[in-house]
């Protein structure tokens, strides 16, 4: 019940604020939003405020925004179909701007939660070469062999890089700068060098939005890197997941904890944002995508043809969709 609870929230923390991004653009250009629904299926509750129908419906699967003229054309001046294409892109890029915004705000508040290691040191394990050079708790860690390291990662990662000879490490010591000369140890459980400190955890709001930011473009970079992989050596049915897959998902994250939901709540919006800026009709890149041509073609290519196109991209979703679901189900035996 838990999983299920857990799985409805995400979907509606993915879905509405999308929504919402394409309709707030669309009114801020002008474009006549004739429904903005938070679910989907049989209607339970709705109220009209001036021209929108604001509505509620059975299925907690996420929702929609529907616009004048967007599935078909509309004489109305207002219409999504008679808009410029500046206006249009902007009212597309919309959705996928409030995912990757979803996951800033759900990284910074995991942040938040769990802390954000700083290159202060918490604590120095006894015989460990950190110790034995001179470096004790207290200590800010600020350059290694000459390179500054203003956050904990940029040490971390010194520290891994490591290769051979002496590591020079510069730490501030109250209001003092000492240098200490040591060598790494390599720990061969985790297969990586360390020196034998802990950092000290900050909870600071400035701390953990910078945090979300800088993680938000990582867990991005990450997942474009996926895909050309994905691309290059050909597409595995292991490679996609859907709705009962991610489900499953869910219920393994529980036991992490709260954190590691939001860093899957994250994960899954930017992934949201990726699939959705593809170039494939029916998805808002495959609009976006049609806006140019249009332009390139001189508008020999219209609405007709991008509604055929858009038809047939959703039929290819759909398959998709069944054949992920399949897939899924089979795993879970």
């Amino acid at each position: 019940m838990k999983t299920a609870i857990l799985f409805v929230i995400m979907l509606l923390v993915l879905v509405i604020p999308h929504e919402l991004g394409h309709m707030i653009v669309a009114k801020l250009v002008g474009v006549k939003v004739n429904e903005f629904s938070v679910g989907m299926g049989p209607l339970l509750l709705k109220t009209k405020k001036g021209e929108t129908q604001y509505s509620l419906r059975l299925l907690p699967l996420g929702g929609f925004c529907s616009l004048e003229g967007e599935e078909e054309s509309s004489d109305d001046e207002r219409a999504y179909n008679n808009k410029n294409p500046l206006q249009k892109i902007a009212i597309l890029l919309a959705g996928v701007t409030m995912n990757v915004l979803i996951a800033i705000v759900v990284m910074t508040i995991a942040a938040a939660i769990t802390g954000v290691p700083t290159n202060k040191i918490a604590s120095v394990s006894k015989s460990s070469p950190a110790y034995e050079a001179g470096i004790r708790s207290g200590d800010q860690i600020i350059e290694i062999n000459g390179e500054k390291t203003s956050s904990w990662e940029a040490v971390t990662q010194k520290i891994s890089d490591y290769k051979e000879g002496d590591m020079i490490i510069s730490v501030k010591q109250d209001r003092d700068t000492k240098t200490f000369t040591l060598r790494p140890d390599y720990d061969k459980e985790n297969g990586r060098y360390v020196i034998g400190v802990v950092s000290s955890i900050t909870k600071n709001p400035l701390s953990s939005l910078k945090y979300g930011i800088k993680s938000t473009w990582n867990l991005s970079k990450m997942m474009i890197k996926a895909l050309q992989d994905i691309f290059s050596r050909g597409i595995n049915k292991n490679d996609v997941s859907g709705p009962v897959g991610l489900v499953r998902i869910v219920g393994e994250t529980q036991s992490y904890g709260i954190s590691a939901y939001l860093v899957l709540l994250a994960l899954v919006s930017l992934n949201l944002a990726l699939f959705n800026i593809i170039p494939i009709p029916g998805l808002d890149g495959g609009k976006i995508f049609f806006v140019f041509l249009k332009i390139i073609s001189g508008g020999r290519i219209g609405d007709e043809m991008e509604y055929k196109a858009t038809l047939v991209g959703m039929v290819i979703l759909i398959s998709l969709f069944i054949f992920v679901t399949i897939n899924d189900v089979r795993n879970l035996f």
